[in-house]
């Protein structure tokens, strides 16, 4: 059954396409369920006999597969591009090895055309297109009866415009043939609510040549000093430590509820990942698996994590955008990628609904400058409907071991709808605390000598009931 967004756009697709145009682009949140709208744009144009086949395109082989499936089953034939199917279902890669002959398709027969994710296709024309989006303009853009562009994220880091899109004038704002925002899916229930926790720390210290010894009371004071980067953060034991457990906490928390509920780990390289997984496995005894861009069966193995029973998947450029899989509730953000568009495709893992009882959604992510910034415009973009304050509320910590031992924490009301929740001098847990002690030269010249009290900021935002 279609969702009543997903009803409302079909319904404005057929009206567009009958008005003679032939491009549409929607804007819909991450997690909403967009391919499922592209499946039911291509039923709608075979049942009325307007077009002969179907081509998709999205960012990854996992995305692509998921598409192959959706269609497939909506459209009940073979979508492999073979004998006696109707469409297949690429990566934007793939169009850098058709040929001629291949792109005559588009030419010779009625093709719909859908791009997920289209943001990644760059260029108004040949001029000012990326590698993507050259092909769009050459091949595509003239040649194809219909095309349906699809995005959660409509705009790009370089600031080109994207293919197939069209922009106001003199503002240059993208014009979306329709929108479903996120705080339409989280009022609908289309979408989980997210709540992101900004993590941060009151005394850091840092020495200098192994002579001077620096204090900073925040991670944003900290990165302002040139001799320590935001990736050096990211790498410290210290640090990872205290995040993954704070997602482990959550995700234990989680499944009381659900046992099924899972949670990501964004890594920043392979080695990166490999080092989390084994402080998963090690220091808080959770299952876990690894998935990377450079592994040749990754797409099989997050299939085989979709429906498994283990806690974690920790990932190397592999599961940011359209991967599908809903029983993820929980997400650590440890990607050295900073940029809003990445940020909010990484949030989007957790907030795809299911069945479960526990709809919650928390992503636990560094008080670093521009993350701030992103968690509070996605916090400004919910509605302003009610703020939830309790007192003596119970947080919890990892001690030695995995064990879980209880700390008070209070919760502060604000004027807005962020509520602060202060840990007060939270002492870093015994095991990391002699990690920390081993890790006086990971830095040089300067490297990172100790972590104060961790505090945390919660951005949640309440709907009413």
């Amino acid at each position: 059954m279609l969702r009543i967004w997903q009803k409302e756009c079909l319904s404005i697709v057929k009206e567009h396409y009958s008005e003679s145009h032939r491009h549409f682009l929607c804007l819909a949140t991450p997690g909403a369920g967009k391919t499922v709208l592209a499946a039911e744009v291509a039923a709608y144009l075979f049942e009325t006999n307007q077009i002969d086949f179907v081509l998709c395109f999205s960012p990854s082989t996992e995305v692509a597969s998921g598409i192959k499936r959706a269609f497939s089953r909506r459209l009940n034939c073979n979508f492999d591009g073979v004998i006696g199917s109707i469409g297949c279902s690429y990566t934007y890669q793939n169009m850098r090895f058709f040929n001629d002959d291949y792109w005559k398709l588009l030419k010779n027969n009625r093709v719909l055309v859908v791009f997920d994710e289209i943001h990644h296709c760059a260029g108004s024309s040949i001029d000012d297109a990326n590698v993507w989006g050259q092909d769009i303009v050459k091949n595509i853009q003239e040649q194809a009866s219909y095309t349906l562009a699809l995005t959660g994220t409509p705009w790009r880091s370089d600031l080109l415009p994207i293919a197939l899109a069209t922009y106001s004038d003199p503002d240059k704002k993208i014009q979306c043939d329709y929108t479903y925002s996120l705080q339409q899916a989280v009022n609908d229930g289309v979408c989980r609510n997210p709540k992101i926790v900004l993590i941060d720390n009151e005394e850091i210290s840092v020495t200098v040549n192994k002579q001077e010894t620096k204090i900073y009371n925040s991670l944003q004071q900290l990165l302002k000093d040139p001799s320590i980067s935001y990736q050096d953060l990211i790498k410290n034991e210290v640090v990872i430590n205290y995040i993954v457990a704070q997602g482990v906490n959550k995700l234990a928390e989680l499944r009381q509820d659900n046992s099924e509920a899972a949670g990501l780990i964004v890594a920043a390289s392979v080695e990166h990942a490999e080092q989390i997984i084994t402080m998963l496995t090690e220091n808080f005894q959770q299952s876990a698996t690894i998935v990377t861009y450079k592994e040749a069966h990754a797409s099989d193995k997050i299939n085989h994590f979709r429906f498994s029973h283990t806690q974690w998947i920790v990932s190397v450029g592999m599961v940011s955008e359209g991967t599908d899989i809903p029983r993820l509730q929980v997400c650590c953000h440890l990607s050295r990628v900073k940029t809003e568009l990445y940020f909010r495709q990484v949030l989007g893992r957790i907030l795809r609904v299911n069945d479960s009882l526990n709809q919650e959604a928390w992503l636990f992510t560094l008080a670093e400058e521009k993350l701030s910034i992103f968690a509070n415009r996605i916090d400004q973009e919910l509605p302003d409907l009610f703020v939830l304050v309790r007192s003596n509320a119970v947080a919890n910590e990892f001690s030695r071991g995995g064990e879980i031992k209880k700390v008070t924490s209070t919760l502060i009301e604000v004027k807005s709808k962020q509520v602060i929740r202060l840990l007060g001098e939270l002492s870093v847990p015994d095991k990391l605390n002699s990690l920390q002690s081993q890790n006086k030269n990971i830095l040089e010249p300067a490297y990172l000598k100790g972590f104060g009290g961790f505090r945390e900021k919660l951005i949640e935002t309440f709907t009413s009931l």
